[in-house]
């Protein structure tokens, strides 16, 4: 096909898309009336363009996964939240959403992460505290009280459980009403960078990877608007890596669920239309954007030609972004808003699908109903007000931009070939490989701070004295004692009959090969809690032990 004729082909498809968002479909100028194009292209003679970039929607999606991107609709603007019980999380949700968020993020404890109810030995201090507390489909039940979940599309920050945390979404859906496959949203599920990164692991990663693909093929047929795992960077940024790792490792990590569901016996082109992925934002803002651009390009390519994928949608690289938590400063902490600010802007420039913006406060504390609004104010601005998103993928044909996109992938790609050396991201990891290269990046990056070869404005440069902080919010020690109170007046009353029989088919199922996830939700529906669910799985799976990287 000619450039001409795949851009009269894009041109058709961007007229359809726009006549879907009727809001968006009139024509954009700047302050000064200069006509802002839907899509401005390079020449035809550009070397290379039409393999390299083509068109908004066109394998290999270098310049976004649909033909109209933010001149179709915006992003979806989803803010992460969770603290305390679920009463207090849910009074925080219905806030965000009366203030224009579009879609709900949820922060667990990490008891709940972790496969702990509030009642366990080792949930000692941490009830609530960096997330919401769920310790059964009761809580579930109040988290989501008053919020209708065939409208609204719901992220769950959520690993080693997650397949627990799902059932309970579901079983809180059919009580309102809303079938399993009227229900969209998104769970995490991605344990491998769990055992690389962040730690919030229970199973060894053969058993981990066997309730993921369970997952799949649930979801495949029973939640279809579901996105069963989104493939995270997120964590490996935070852990320090650099942005080159950070899509390397992610990517390795895709490859190797797509292996394992192909293993497992499912078509490539029936779950890969599902997986997402989750990014990281820096501060380099154009280092930011051609990572992006990088990354969809790469897994483009990676789906057709290694995995033979043949739907457009399981070629696409979806993804939703965070700001950066790990470059938010205690010091000066109202700097972080123009941190954020930057994150945001290169994420938009970088065509993700959904956004959360963090909040200046979080380096001392959880955010405050204010710093929130901020955070989500930047967004709103950014979409309204900046003009970057009236044009599509505004930075394509950039010299700049387009030697930075070309650079990341090579590098990574580069890296892609080490892991598939070593016999792939769980071998990789089982070795200590990217546990490595990301400790070496960040002792890299945190020496160039201490010598002043990496400004920080307000921590080594720029700094003032500060009085301590006030206004903070904290989790109040009564939180535990109240969660407790409410577990076992659950217990007591629920048929523990019912309970322990739905136990007993979990654990074997566990030990067989039935898929997992209809036993989980018989146990969540018979109010089972988290805890008792995980335990069933540590009785039979094991628990992983840490690789010690020297």
């Amino acid at each position: 096909m000619s450039i001409q004729e795949s851009k009269k082909a894009w041109q058709e498809r961007a007229e359809k898309g726009l006549a879907k968002s009727p809001e968006r479909k009139k024509g954009f100028s700047t302050t000064s009336n200069l006509e802002m194009d839907r899509c401005f292209t390079p020449g035809f003679d550009y070397p290379g363009y039409e393999e390299q970039l083509g068109f908004p929607g066109d394998y290999p999606f270098t310049r976004g996964v649909q033909p109209t991107m933010y001149r179709g609709r915006f992003w979806t603007m989803r803010q992460y939240a969770g603290f305390g019980t679920a009463k207090e999380s849910n009074e925080r949700y219905k806030y965000l959403l009366s203030a224009g968020q579009t879609g709900l993020s949820v922060a667990f404890d990490l008891p709940t992460q972790m496969g702990y109810d509030s009642d366990a030995s080792m949930s000692l201090g941490e009830v609530g505290k960096v997330g919401v507390a769920i310790d059964s489909l009761a809580d579930m039940e109040i988290l989501f009280d008053g919020i209708p979940l065939d409208k609204v599309s719901t992220s769950m920050t959520i690993n080693s459980t997650a397949a627990i945390l799902l059932a309970m979404y579901i079983a809180v859906a059919e009580k309102q009403g809303v079938p399993a496959d009227k229900i969209s949203g998104t769970i995490q599920n991605d344990i491998l960078k769990e055992y690389m990164a962040r730690g919030t692991y229970i199973y060894p990663p053969k058993e981990s990877m066997r309730i993921i693909t369970d997952i799949f093929a649930y979801c495949k047929d029973q939640v279809p608007k579901w996105n069963t795992i989104s493939i995270s960077g997120y964590h490996i940024r935070e852990a320090g890596s650099s942005a080159v790792q950070e899509v390397a490792f992610t990517l390795a990590d895709g490859i190797a669920y797509v292996d394992a569901a192909i293993k497992a016996g499912l078509d490539v082109d029936e779950f890969a239309p599902r997986l997402a992925f989750f990014f990281n934002a820096h501060n380099n803002l154009l280092e930011e954007v051609a990572k992006f651009r990088a990354a969809r390009r790469m897994w483009a390519r990676i789906m057709k030609e290694r995995f033979k994928a043949k739907s457009p949608k399981s070629q696409m690289l979806r993804f939703h972004t965070q700001t950066a938590g790990c470059t938010l400063t205690a010091q000066q902490p109202d700097n972080n808003i123009m941190r954020v600010t930057i994150q945001a802007l290169a994420a938009v420039l970088g065509g993700t699908q959904s956004l959360h913006t963090n909040s200046r406060d979080e380096a001392l504390a959880l955010p405050t109903e204010d710093s929130v609004r901020i955070a989500l104010r930047t967004q709103q601005v950014i979409a309204c007000e900046s003009g970057v998103a009236d044009s599509i993928d505004p930075l394509a044909g950039s010299f700049l931009v387009e030697s930075l996109t070309d650079q990341i992938e090579k590098a990574a790609m580069d890296y892609i070939e080490k892991i598939d050396k070593l016999g792939g991201a769980v071998e990789a990891i089982s070795r200590g490989f990217q546990q490595k290269e990301i400790q070496d990046s960040a002792y890299a990056y945190q020496r160039g701070i201490e010598t002043d070869d990496l400004i920080i404005v307000g921590v080594n440069k720029f700094t003032v004295a500060e009085p301590p902080p006030t206004g903070l919010l904290k989790v109040k020690e009564e939180v535990e004692i109240s969660q407790k109170k409410s577990l076992a007046a659950m217990k007591s009353q629920r048929d523990q009959a019912t309970v322990q029989s739905a136990l007993k088919s979990l654990e074997a199922a566990a030990k067989g090969t039935d898929n997992l996830m209809p036993h989980i939700l018989t146990a969540v529906k018979a109010y089972a809690t988290l805890g008792e669910i995980a335990n069933v799985f540590r009785d039979v799976f094991g628990t992983h032990k840490e690789t010690v990287v020297l």
